[in-house]
């Protein structure tokens, strides 16, 4: 695994196209002191990698990169957080701005000292057509475990043995929007001795292949994960009856809930873009990581 030199550009990835322009958008929400770099709260570092190795989606290539907070010390274990779509989210003009949360977050003591690993999805390197190079849908849109053996077996593995991360799943977070937060969930719900916290932003249920997750959910023994959801009035077909993205992210938090999940849900007035999301992402974070009973494990 080649480190290769951090560099900023524009996001690859736009959340999902638009698929309903037309849409008026009555407010939206303004960022609040921790999505801004603020004065005196250390910048963490970031390491941007390539993998182009994988066996798992074998002829894929993609970018990561590794946030390391600057508290970070050896001596202590870390948390672990993962996010799909890795440089839409760090994009520092985007509405996401990751890295500035974490930093202002951590130096004020809201969530743990925190590695933060950043993934970009696949791209299939013989194919020339930017469009068909995509391997996006194809990872996280599809009910398997393939994308965390990715994730447990090709790009954390280097990472763990370079820095010291707890072994605790209630210290390891998967975080994603649109098809990447069908993707983060998968994640947790396959491998919860790993994922015990899950973030999730206007998630796109109707397009997970090979699972019904609201029947899932209700027909399987709850699993020890805490998972935050965001959902939007004007989602993809909120307009109709069939294939309406806010009502089927509802329904999921519906079936969390008479689980008995660890759950919370806000719910924005907008359309599927990451504004809403964007602005709660540190409340999010701190619900995760606020103090109290973890989930069982």
């Amino acid at each position: 695994m080649a480190e290769v030199p951090y560099r900023r550009e524009p996001g690859d990835y736009m959340f999902v196209p638009q698929l309903n322009q037309s849409v008026s958008v009555p407010v939206r929400y303004a960022h609040g002191p921790d999505s801004v770099r603020r004065p005196g709260v250390p910048t963490g570092e970031l390491i941007e990698y390539a993998w182009n190795e994988s066996q798992v989606f074998p002829e894929t290539e993609r970018r990561f990169w590794v946030y390391v907070p600057a508290q970070y010390l050896r001596e202590e274990p870390a948390s672990l957080l993962v996010v799909q779509d890795g440089w839409y989210y760090l994009d520092p003009d985007s509405e996401i701005r990751f890295a500035v949360v974490l930093d202002n977050l951590i130096h004020k003591g809201e969530m743990p000292v925190t590695i933060a690993v950043f993934v970009d999805p696949g791209e299939i390197s013989a194919e020339e057509d930017p469009t068909a190079r995509r391997n996006r849908n194809l990872e996280y849109d599809t009910y398997s475990d393939a994308y965390s053996r990715l994730l447990l077996e090709e790009i954390l593995p280097p990472i763990l043995r370079d820095y010291r991360i707890a072994d605790d799943p209630n210290r390891w977070a998967v975080v994603g929007g649109s098809s990447g937060g069908d993707c983060s969930f998968t994640v947790a719900w396959m491998r919860p001795d790993k994922f015990g916290k899950v973030l999730i932003f206007e998630s796109s249920w109707p397009q997970v292949r090979g699972a019904d997750y609201e029947r899932l959910i209700m027909e399987t023994p709850p699993k020890p994960i805490r998972v935050f959801m965001q959902a939007s009035t004007r989602d993809i077909g909120w307009w109709r009856g069939d294939n309406n993205w806010f009502s089927s992210n509802l329904r999921i938090a519906a079936a969390l809930a008479e689980r008995g999940y660890d759950l919370r849900l806000v719910v924005g007035d907008g359309p599927h873009d990451p504004n809403h999301a964007g602005v709660i992402l540190p409340d999010g974070l701190r619900w995760l990581w606020r103090p109290g009973t973890e989930p069982a494990t």
